[in-house]
């Protein structure tokens, strides 16, 4: 998530692509095998490292494909922000039980949440000028990333301030991190941030439980997801998929990464690793209404909830880099008017590849992206392990694999 605990490798390994599993049914093979194609291709050229695609209906899984050296569907990645949905289907089970309460001030149960400061800016001596918040913040703020944290990766007064302070980036999991001060006043605009790492601990304090062992009995357990969680065991680690970075010139350069395995916190927004099989479940378990396998998630009108706009008149903004060896700068539908629900970007219009209106969608710092397309009944997921984030190759082969499970699953 940081610079300073990105190591760089050596050389790029010949990668060459292989399919993993033929479409379940034959009559889909045409347009999936472009699918297949287009990822085999970019994989061998090198234009991309290892990726996989799944994609499901309400009848199961239609596509599955996996490309690169040692790469499969049970391959484990670095999913960063599509920790967050996990995370927000956390609270909103507590919230179907009493224990959480989205419209009530969060700071009643996090006292470091009870007397927010915002960041106005720096005086003439460059010291932060801090100002006490104009409202409290609630559980719905931090769901809809209004409550006014920021990332640093997409903030220069953050980034700023986290220089002239010492505060140390989120991804290193130590919890001063989380101590980090607004920039906007809660209910005032969407801007991207660590609010997803405050829900983790509202979670943990109402469950008395961490987020590792949560997860586990609560959502990991009942959906199968045996190769999630945040601290990742010595036969998993020889799963994991190999991290690379792209260079200015385009090509791909290896590097060693992994999340802290001695957190100070479990990392909500984002230090998750899981595989596509165990993600594509979840989303199942959304695109089902909250059931999946015989396991209730949570209840209908929940997931119905999730997938609302619960942000009001704002609007989802283009995430503006300013660290642009983490992150391009991204934004899912440029010139669309986006909404976000608990936890979800909503595209307001029919997607350009297929899905839509009113489908939630979010994706990960490495290259990882979900969509889930309740009006249709398709989901899909997509991984990568490549930074900077919003990838323009990936996210190419992230449009012509949902465009090609789109035409697969739609009665012509």
């Amino acid at each position: 998530m940081t610079a300073a605990t990105l190591a760089a490798g050596a050389s790029v390994p010949a990668m060459t692509g292989g399919r993993a599993l033929a479409a379940a049914e034959p009559a889909l093979n045409n347009s999936l095998e472009e699918v297949d194609q287009a990822l085999r291709q970019a994989v061998n050229a090198r234009t991309v490292p290892g990726i996989v695609a799944i994609g499901a209906n309400d009848r199961g899984i239609v596509y599955e494909g996996a490309f690169g050296p040692n790469v499969t569907a049970d391959s484990l990645f670095w999913i960063a922000s599509m920790t967050k949905a996990i995370t927000a289907t956390a609270a909103m089970q507590l919230v179907e039980q009493g224990k959480l309460q989205l419209d009530e001030p969060i700071g009643k149960l996090l006292p470091d949440l009870q007397s927010p400061k915002v960041l106005e800016g720096f005086d003439a001596s460059g010291a932060p000028k801090l100002r006490p918040a104009k409202r409290p913040i609630t559980l719905r703020h931090l769901l809809t990333h209004t409550a006014g944290f920021t990332y640093a990766i997409w903030s220069a007064n953050l980034t700023r301030y986290q220089k002239v302070t010492g505060l140390p980036d989120v991804g290193t999991c130590k919890y001063a991190s989380l101590l980090a001060p607004l920039e906007f006043d809660p209910g005032d605009r969407w801007e991207y941030g660590i609010n997803m790492d405050w829900v983790g601990k509202a979670v943990e304090a109402v469950s008395d439980q961490s987020l590792e062992v949560y997860f586990r009995e609560h959502i990991f357990a009942p959906l199968g997801m045996n190769d999630s969680g945040f601290l990742i065991s010595t036969p998993q680690k020889a799963r994991v998929t190999q991290m690379y970075k792209r260079r200015q010139d385009g090509s791909l350069e290896p590097m060693a990464f992994e999340m802290p395995q001695r957190p100070e916190f479990f990392m909500g927004g984002g230090a998750l690793f899981s595989t596509p099989r165990n993600y594509i479940a979840f989303t199942q378990m959304l695109l089902h209404d909250g059931t999946f396998n015989g396991a209730r998630v949570l209840k209908p009108e929940t997931v119905a909830l999730m997938r609302q706009n619960n942000m009001g008149d704002l609007n989802v903004t283009t995430l503006k880099t300013v660290q642009p060896d983490l992150s391009n700068d991204a934004n899912l539908f440029p010139g669309m008017v986006q909404k976000w629900g608990l936890s979800f970007d909503i595209n307001t219009q029919p997607g350009p590849a297929g899905r839509s209106a009113g489908s939630i969608a979010w994706a990960g710092l490495f290259n990882t992206y979900f969509w889930v397309d309740p009006n249709q009944k398709v989901t899909g997921v997509i991984m990568s392990q490549l930074l900077p984030f919003a990838d323009a190759h990936v996210l190419d082969l992230f449009a012509k694999f949902e465009s090609g499970l789109y035409r697969a699953v739609t009665p012509a």
